[in-house]
């Protein structure tokens, strides 16, 4: 088997140490393995695959015989070196959001929507990861009958805001417990015992930027060109793992139970829906696995067209690092 030159930048991130670690559990075929990150971790030695690899400087210059780039990085720095990056002949996989909407850019679910990935011209974005769990959760129901419009609550673990997420929550709660003051820092207010209904800046009539991308996202990825989507997108304190409530408008009406029979068979999903013995997707339950757990299926009792449902995946898997990877994957099949 033909192996390949991959480069992960923004290594030292948590996306980026996912892809690590994915990569192993993949059993990608990678020749070399290049960790690009910023100058102040350049250097620097970490384990992989039972061996040390060294941290090295992302710049222009680091892309020449790479095959892959796996993109783990900021937007400001997706931006800066992607041209450099598609120069050097590889393809840039990227996990951020700087090309997510170029229409030139391929926006790719692997069980969705594959076939994208051939009009790629160097480039391949990876989707928001609320966006992929949930895109990846409705796409069987879609294909029995087109999804009109959706309103759609995101629950997001503080694990999506970077590895200061979770530190800040567990801090905050001891300090709590202790009776010590909280002083948020990554979150404008206090995350621990608290919701906050805001994630991103405003973007469109109230809306905000992470709200926006389910329905500017989901429009390119199921090919749904005038889906229209109301999105409240929350933080919750749960480290990982976001939760989704999705209601949905079809052209025909589904019933329940052809859609519990689409989702059971669904590729990325698993159906975990039995109220009655108080079975339905859980955070805890879909930490650290690639599969979107889906339930709490049921008629929208203010639509005769309509469907609920509830699902949760984990947003730096199947949310990032899983799905860019994936993205790669087929990327060999060519």
């Amino acid at each position: 088997m033909k192996k390949y030159n991959v480069a992960i930048l923004g290594a030292t991130g948590a996306v980026g140490r996912e892809m690590m670690k994915v990569l192993i559990e993949r059993d990608f075929p990678i020749n070399e393995l290049h960790l690009l990150a910023s100058a102040r971790s350049a250097g620097k030695v970490v384990e992989w695959n039972s061996k040390p690899l060294m941290i090295e400087e992302a710049n222009e210059d680091a892309f020449e015989g790479i095959d892959i780039v796996l993109g783990a990085a900021e937007n400001d720095v997706a931006k800066e070196l992607a041209p450099a990056i598609v120069k050097a002949g590889a393809v840039f996989v990227d996990n951020s959001s700087a090309f997510r909407m170029d229409p030139d850019v391929p926006l790719v679910v692997p069980e969705i929507n594959p076939e994208d990935v051939k009009l790629h011209k160097g480039i391949i974005s990876n989707p928001n990861c609320s966006t992929i769990i949930t895109a990846t959760a409705i796409n069987a129901l879609n294909r029995i009958s087109p999804i009109r419009s959706m309103v759609v609550s995101t629950y997001q673990a503080v694990s999506g805001a970077g590895a200061g997420g979770p530190v800040e929550l567990a801090e905050e709660v001891e300090a709590l417990r202790t009776g010590n003051p909280v002083a948020p820092k990554v979150f404008p207010y206090q995350i621990a015992f608290n919701l906050i209904p805001q994630i991103g800046g405003e973007a469109f009539e109230g809306y905000t930027s992470e709200e926006m991308k389910m329905q500017n996202e989901g429009r390119r990825i199921l090919h749904l060109p005038d889906l229209k989507v109301s999105c409240t997108c929350v933080r919750v304190p749960v480290v990982r793992s976001h939760s989704i409530s999705v209601q949905m408008h079809f052209a025909q009406a589904i019933s329940v139970r052809q859609a519990q029979r689409a989702i059971a068979t669904a590729p990325g999903c698993k159906l975990v829906d039995r109220l009655s013995e108080q079975e339905y997707p859980m955070p805890l339950d879909t930490s650290d696995q690639d599969t979107v757990f889906v339930g709490r299926i049921r008629k929208d009792l203010t639509d005769e067209n309509g469907l609920c449902l509830w699902c949760c995946g984990d947003q730096i898997r199947k949310g990032a690092a899983t799905n860019a990877i994936q993205i790669a994957e087929l990327l060999l099949e060519q």
